[in-house]
């Protein structure tokens, strides 16, 4: 059989997004209402916008006659493929996704999912982290996904409690300083 007609298997695909796409313990995949929004505007867009202009690509360039050396038929192809991939990808994330307002926790000072948390390392220098879902932590931003080893030992911790952080280097102490919520969204007047 030509490889033209065998079928790249969708686990295969889905290993190529990276880290987001490992399973997560439980089957659970907390996420914030934002991170939602996030992900379900760029699956639509995929959807009702670019998929459907490479789509017209393809189509225009299928037309021209010999596939083989046109450029645009095999790119827009190519291009296609990876859309298409990306909709699985999100589709599969959403369809899993267990949205957790952290809003509701606003005042109090445990660390639970959504918290952004100050904390102090044992050489004094202090740290702040905001704990979210695996599809939209941004480390460069201070953002680390709740299944981090970091996140896993601030959880449940009360600010001024000293917890026990596994590193390469070996086991450290981090006292939890400030713990910090975003305030409810204010109700909408109708």
């Amino acid at each position: 059989m030509s490889k033209a007609f065998t079928r790249e298997s969708d686990d295969q695909d889905d290993d190529e997004e990276g880290v987001a796409a490992a399973p997560v313990a439980g089957g659970k995949n907390y996420i914030t209402p934002q991170g939602y929004a996030r992900l379900r505007a760029e699956l639509m867009h995929l959807i009702d916008e670019e998929r459907p202009q490479v789509v017209e690509v393809v189509h225009w360039a299928a037309s021209n006659g010999d596939r083989s050396e046109n450029g645009d038929y095999l790119y827009g192809k190519k291009r296609l493929r990876e859309i298409d991939r990306r909709i699985r990808f999100l589709t599969k994330r959403l369809e899993i996704a267990e949205v957790t307002d952290p809003s509701v926790h606003h005042g109090r000072d445990q660390v639970f999912f959504g918290a952004t948390v100050t904390y102090a390392e044992a050489s004094g220098q202090e740290r702040t982290v905001t704990i979210k879902g695996i599809d939209e932590a941004d480390s460069a931003q201070g953002q680390v996904s709740w299944i981090s080893p970091i996140a896993r030992a601030l959880l449940k911790a009360h600010e001024g409690d000293v917890v026990k952080l596994a590193t390469p280097a070996g086991v450290q102490e981090i006292e939890v300083l400030e713990v910090h919520y975003p305030a409810p969204a204010a109700p909408v007047a109708s």
